[in-house]
């Protein structure tokens, strides 16, 4: 634990690897330390889905476009493979259809299609053309194996970038220029602290000034339904899951009218994304309960809301492979980042979204601790 760096990365999920990978490019002297083995936490229990389309304009919208093309620069680089691209999703209700519509007006929607029916049957097998009435497309969207690429990032980290990884470790104390560890003393001239949804380790007065909370999650891995997604697919309750959308004046009758049909739905947080793997099985979920702590357990009453969606538009549902939970910190805003001391930065992705954002958000916090 001698060795000397120019940063410290404390956690190694998404958010630490985007932070290490902002400083290797550059030809800093990195160090990421964590006290698993390896990543388990909401960077691997995901849909490994890089969503452009309805991320709130503005901040969120920018790191999500610079986060994509790192994806694309990781794929050629890494070895990194793209599943599919894009996102369809599917309008079920007049009041989405018209949400859609005016989001297709707008600043972000150009580039995305608006199709009927047909057209979206056409292009996504396996959809009830009768549980529909139209849909938009969004070409943006990327969609990666999470549990695959987390630990081939690390090692693409390690081999070309020359990134040391301190697995197995606590971070006890920070004090630039020293990280205190349980394995002993690194030097490090500037930290970055990405600690997920662990709010008691490292920083928890400063975290808590956030109003930061845990949000759980419910998902599922499905077997191969016998048809190959052509994009990830979403529906009417994603509308409301994501700024971009539901701040939209039409987002009001949407809601109002899911509220009447989809009441248990809504109260339990439930969108549906479906996304696909390589051997094709599905991933698909999910639901949102918040709370500082929440229990472990999964409900199968939630499971079913789930799936009733899911069937609402594929018509049957085909077995369930895996069930899980995951945990992820959720704040009002999307990004919480402080500056608990001038070398030091703690960054936290409040919103779900790390997967979209982490790339542009570790530039940028790179940037701020580094210079151009």
């Amino acid at each position: 634990m001698k060795d000397s760096f120019d940063l410290a990365v404390v956690g190694s999920g998404i958010i630490g690897l985007a932070h290490a990978l902002a400083a290797a490019r550059r030809g800093l002297r990195v160090v990421v330390i964590d006290r698993d083995q390896k990543a388990n936490g909401a960077s691997i229990r995901n849909f490994g889905l890089v969503v452009v389309t309805g991320q709130e304009p503005g901040l969120s919208r920018r790191l999500a476009e610079r986060s994509r093309e790192i994806w694309l620069e990781l794929a050629n680089e890494a070895g990194i493979e793209i599943l599919h691209r894009g996102k369809l999703i599917a309008a079920q209700r007049p009041e989405a259809l018209a949400l859609l519509e005016t989001f297709k007006s707008g600043e972000h929607g150009g580039a995305c299609k608006l199709l009927t029916a047909r057209e979206a049957v056409a292009q996504q097998q396996g959809l009830d053309e009768k549980a529909i009435i139209g849909g938009l497309h969004s070409p943006f969207e990327l969609r990666v194996e999470s549990r695959e690429v987390l630990p081939r990032l690390a090692s693409f980290l390690a081999e070309k970038h020359g990134v040391v990884f301190r697995t197995g470790v606590s971070v006890t104390e920070i004090a630039p220029p020293f990280v205190e560890t349980s394995a002993g003393r690194v030097d490090a001239e500037k930290v970055v602290v990405c600690p997920g949804d662990d709010f008691s380790s490292l920083y928890p007065g400063l975290i808590g000034k956030h109003g930061v909370q845990r949000c759980k999650l419910q998902m599922l891995r499905l077997a191969d339904p016998g048809f190959r997604l052509s994009s990830a697919l979403m529906s009417d309750l994603s509308l409301l899951r994501y700024g971009g959308f539901a701040a939209l004046p039409e987002a009001g009758a949407l809601r109002a009218k899911l509220s009447e049909e989809r009441g248990a739905a809504l109260a339990n947080g439930v969108h549906l994304i479906v996304v696909q793997s390589a051997d094709g099985s599905l991933v698909v979920g999910d639901s949102h309960h918040y709370g500082l702590t929440l229990d472990p357990f999964g409900s199968e009453a939630v499971d079913q809301l789930i799936l009733g969606e899911f069937k609402t538009l594929f018509g049957k549902t085909p077995n369930v492979l895996a069930r899980w939970t995951g945990y992820y910190a959720s704040a009002k805003n999307a990004v919480l980042r402080d500056t608990p001391h001038e070398d030091v930065r703690l960054v936290i992705v409040t919103s779900g979204a790390g997967a979209s954002t982490g790339f542009g958000l570790g530039e940028a916090t790179i940037v701020e601790l580094f210079g151009q």
